[in-house]
């Protein structure tokens, strides 16, 4: 465990504004994690190594792309124990996001809204950000995997995504170990139409062109991953699993947050545009994860996120057919012991699975 005790943060933090506190939070781990102070973040990462879109993961516990949009604290999470750290959606220009007031918090549901709307310093700044972190100058890269996420600006009409996806798949190649395509916020207009058949068909056939222009011209395959929305029916799901397939994608993040609000309906903040997440995302998450395992077959690399806030809702991912899992709204919730309890929680239920 870290030396920072969780408790009484939180409680200090959630007298704050939402999105003051997560600003205050975040600058505060870029100033920490470069001076001996870093040690109060340290926590043991659990070993349990799995290979996936040909990358080894040390475990199977990652962030969640949202909380580091800029990726300023790169080595903070790696400190933390995570396996895998995901950093963005960083968007090819800097964008303000929607105005404030856009992040709420649901404590008696475990929950967050918020309508964000790639809020980025744009890809220049990410990228250096990236280039500076310590994890990434040790020799071979160290050994923690990083997603970079990209998406479109705001400013870009929809028929013209692919030019942002496109110039955001470039800027981040050379510095990702994996790069994740974010077409599922709910917080840019029209961004979902993205997942439907032929837009998706289009946009994943122009960036698998470009990633092999960039792999011939780099020496090196970066594996993409999609990330996709909770909202999506059966027929959605085998829609986006064969054009996933046909075009040579490495893998799928499930799932973004969530436009249903069944599950916190009369709550304060519950009627708020944009995106729910935590607790009550846990079943629609693991319904689509479900349903992309039984359309992808047993080996394609699925990461499943939503609704994680203790070992028993991350174990219930991997029984859902994920592979791996991303925190990010537990971590607000539960602090970074989260971290440490779900990575061993997996590693125990695979052993015990294997035995």
């Amino acid at each position: 465990m870290t030396w920072l005790p969780y408790a009484p943060l939180r409680s200090a933090l959630f007298r704050l504004d939402p999105e003051r506190a997560h600003d205050l939070t975040l600058s505060t781990l870029e100033r920490l994690q470069h001076t001996p102070l870093a040690c109060v973040l340290r926590q043991p990462r659990i070993d349990d190594p799995v290979t996936l879109a040909g990358l080894h993961f040390p475990n199977r516990v990652g962030l969640a792309a949202g909380l580091d949009k800029n990726a300023r604290c790169i080595d903070a999470w790696a400190a933390l124990g995570f396996g895998f750290v995901e950093v963005g959606t960083v968007t090819p220009r800097p964008q303000p996001g929607n105005p404030r007031p856009r992040l709420f918090r649901l404590p008696q549901a475990r929950a967050l809204i918020n309508r964000f709307g790639f809020n980025n310093d744009g890809l220049d700044a990410f990228v250096a950000h990236v280039r500076r972190a310590r994890v990434r100058q040790q020799p071979g890269g160290g050994d923690l995997v990083l997603g970079l996420n990209i998406g479109k600006n705001a400013s870009t009409p929809i028929e013209r995504a692919t030019d942002d996806y496109l110039l955001g798949l470039e800027g981040v190649y050379p510095w990702a170990d994996y790069i994740t395509v974010n077409i599922s916020s709910p917080n840019t207009q029209h961004l979902r139409q993205l997942q439907s058949d032929a837009a998706l068909d289009a946009l994943l056939a122009a960036l698998a062109e470009r990633r092999q222009a960039l792999a011939d011209r780099h020496g090196v395959r970066r594996p993409i991953f999609i990330k996709i929305a909770p909202d999506l029916d059966d027929d959605q799901i085998a829609v986006i699993a064969a054009t996933l397939q046909r075009h040579g994608m490495d893998g799928v993040i499930a799932t973004n947050t969530t436009l249903a609000r069944d599950a916190v309906a009369g709550l304060p903040h519950a009627d708020e545009a944009g995106g729910l997440s935590g607790q009550p995302l846990q079943a629609a998450s693991n319904r689509v994860i479900a349903a992309l395992r039984a359309r992808l077959g047993p080996r394609f690399p699925i990461i499943g996120v939503g609704g994680i806030m203790d070992a028993a809702s991350a174990c219930a991912k991997l029984d859902a057919g994920a592979d791996a899992v991303q925190l990010y709204t537990g971590l607000i919730y539960r602090g970074p012991a989260l971290v440490h309890e779900v990575a061993l929680a997996l590693r125990d239920a695979r052993g015990r699975r294997a035995a």
